[in-house]
């Protein structure tokens, strides 16, 4: 047996790169967890990316369990939450997956970046209980699209960049940094422990009809993207965004 994960990219059907496409022309079955919370949206790409490439493959989904947001120990509280993945995902690639048929994780963005599917099939590996190789096709993650949609570089000469949750840019702006890449911030961190003087690059459902971008002087654009941001998600019920902050810029 042989599990595909394959990264589609941010939001744009055609973000998939044709190592991409091959690889979802090569699956006999595609596992899905339902997080229930998936907007229609996003449930409507995925359907019309496997209607292009794959419309006979089996698509079997499972119910992704749920995640206490509350508990202040939070790598404790995401590890509980991998292992119970993990057994949602282990049960669903030995029921449905037989002999040399190949399997496949269809992941938002890039598999490397802020997402568990990589670490959830090694956890089931190392149970010992299933065998099967693993492969993965990079995708073009948010964080490329930013870049491409504001038409800047991620980092300034010579100079590194890090990227980093809301969560840690609401404790301090990370040492050693000018230009900081922030995902997964649902508290509108930029507002708080940041450099004012900044810039920001702010965008939300990118590669998407629905694509918003905000760019400028922190101190003057901070609000703009609060209100932006917060009609949005009134408007559709959920928002995904990133953003990079650049002080220094030369």
């Amino acid at each position: 047996m042989e599990i595909l994960v394959i990264g589609i990219g941010a939001g744009d059907p055609d973000h998939l790169t044709l190592q991409a496409v091959r690889a979802v022309e090569r699956a006999d079955v595609f596992f899905v967890l339902d997080k229930g919370e998936v907007k229609q949206e996003l449930v409507d790409l995925r359907t019309e990316i496997l209607q292009r490439h794959a419309p006979e493959a089996k698509v079997v989904v499972g119910r992704d369990p749920d995640r206490d947001r509350t508990s202040s120990a939070y790598v404790e509280s995401v590890d509980d939450w991998r292992r119970r993945r993990a057994d949602v995902c282990a049960g669903m690639i030995e029921r449905e997956l037989t002999g040399d048929q190949v399997g496949a994780f269809l992941v938002w963005g890039d598999p490397s970046l802020y997402d568990s599917t990589l670490a959830i099939l090694e956890d089931i590996q190392a149970r010992g209980e299933l065998t099967f190789g693993v492969e993965v096709i990079p995708g073009i993650s948010s964080v490329s699209a930013l870049a491409a949609r504001h038409r800047i570089g991620l980092n300034q000469v010579g100079k590194p960049i890090q990227v980093t949750t809301g969560r840690r840019l609401a404790q301090s702006w990370p040492d050693g940094v000018d230009d900081v890449v922030v995902m997964l911030d649902a508290q509108t961190a930029f507002t708080a422990h940041t450099d004012q003087d900044a810039d920001i690059y702010w965008g939300a459902y990118l590669g998407t009809p629905d694509e918003l971008l905000v760019s400028g002087k922190l101190s003057e654009v901070a609000a703009e993207i609060e209100q932006v941001r917060a009609e949005a998600r009134e408007r559709k019920g959920w928002i995904m965004d990133t953003y990079l902050l650049r002080r220094n810029h030369r």
